[in-house]
């Protein structure tokens, strides 16, 4: 276990207490063995943070995803560390994972960072966090620039709830089995996606979801060439059937809730009454729920 790190163990449950005193160099100098998962910039290396060059500065190990992309990282961002550098990718993670898990159980600080973004969303990490809190170690993240809420964000679409699916089956088949099991979901849906498969994914979600869908295609986020196509997934498909370059996620909004009438509720209504609930505020709180006229299901309920 991490030493400086406060613990405590109680109904199953252990927890780290980090010790932060509000500096960002606290997240590499509370002393002891940490995992820090250290967000990259997306696109543009002025989004690199002050908490990112501290983190690297302080670190004893670095893990990058690809060694030479995060040199040349480094090198535009104008950063700096001590640090040892040994790569850490989807191809090599299961070996390489003991390895960093003994290092942070001697108190070593290991950053991790991939290419871009945060890792362990649709990026190595998930296997070393999931190792260091096995073993008791700290695990800390300096958050940073993320493809998904960047998305999100400027989509136009809901925001308020929504869902992350990655990167769907390269294979037809299971992508559209996938996308027909989506088809109902009602949360804003965010997709990673490779330029020459986006065609092809496009018209498998416009099949399954719908050709007039409203969706939007985001592309090299925050990068020089950034651009948002808007439209409905029809159009954003014909689109995608020309020449696509860059990072690409795609955003989709949710289906519609089916739109029932006041008779349709009636059993709902019912249900509520059945349990012990009065009439009004069952009828009250089903009548908010779908969205119809209070007094008119009350009526309906009366005359059921």
């Amino acid at each position: 276990m991490a030493s400086g790190a406060a613990s405590t163990w109680g109904a199953g449950l252990w927890s780290v207490g980090l010790g932060y005193s509000g500096a960002v160099t606290d997240l590499v100098n509370a002393g002891g063995g940490r995992l820090v998962l250290a967000g990259t910039p997306i696109g543009d290396v002025a989004y690199v943070t002050e908490a990112l060059r501290a983190a690297l500065a302080g670190a004893d190990v670095i893990a990058a995803e690809d060694t030479r992309r995060f040199a040349d990282l480094c090198r535009r961002a104008g950063m700096t560390h001590q640090a040892k550098v040994v790569s850490y990718f989807e191809g090599n993670e299961s070996a390489r994972t003991p390895d960093l898990v003994a290092r942070l159980v001697d108190g070593a600080t290991v950053v991790l960072v991939t290419d871009a973004g945060m890792p362990s969303v649709s990026d190595p990490g998930f296997r070393l966090v999931r190792a260091a809190i096995d073993a008791g170690v700290a695990v800390s993240a300096v958050p940073g620039p993320s493809a998904v809420l960047t998305a999100l964000a400027v989509s136009g679409l809901d925001c308020d709830r929504f869902c992350f699916e990655g990167f769907l089956p390269r294979k037809a088949g299971p992508r559209r089995a996938r996308l027909a099991a989506l088809a109902s979901e009602e949360r804003t849906m965010i997709f990673f996606e490779a330029p020459h498969r986006l065609a092809d994914f496009l018209d498998d979600a416009a099949s399954g979801f719908g050709a007039d869908r409203s969706a939007a295609i985001c592309r090299e986020l925050t990068k020089t060439y950034e651009e948002v196509i808007r439209g409905p997934l029809s159009q954003l498909a014909d689109w995608a059937h020309g020449e696509v370059r860059g990072e690409i996620t795609v955003v989709i909004a949710g289906a519609q809730p089916p739109q029932l009438g006041v008779d349709d509720l009636i059993p709902q209504v019912n249900a509520r009454i059945a349990a012990g609930e009065k009439r009004s505020a069952a009828v009250a709180a089903v009548a908010a729920s779908a969205r119809v006229d209070r007094r008119e299901l009350y009526d309906a309920v009366l005359r059921g």
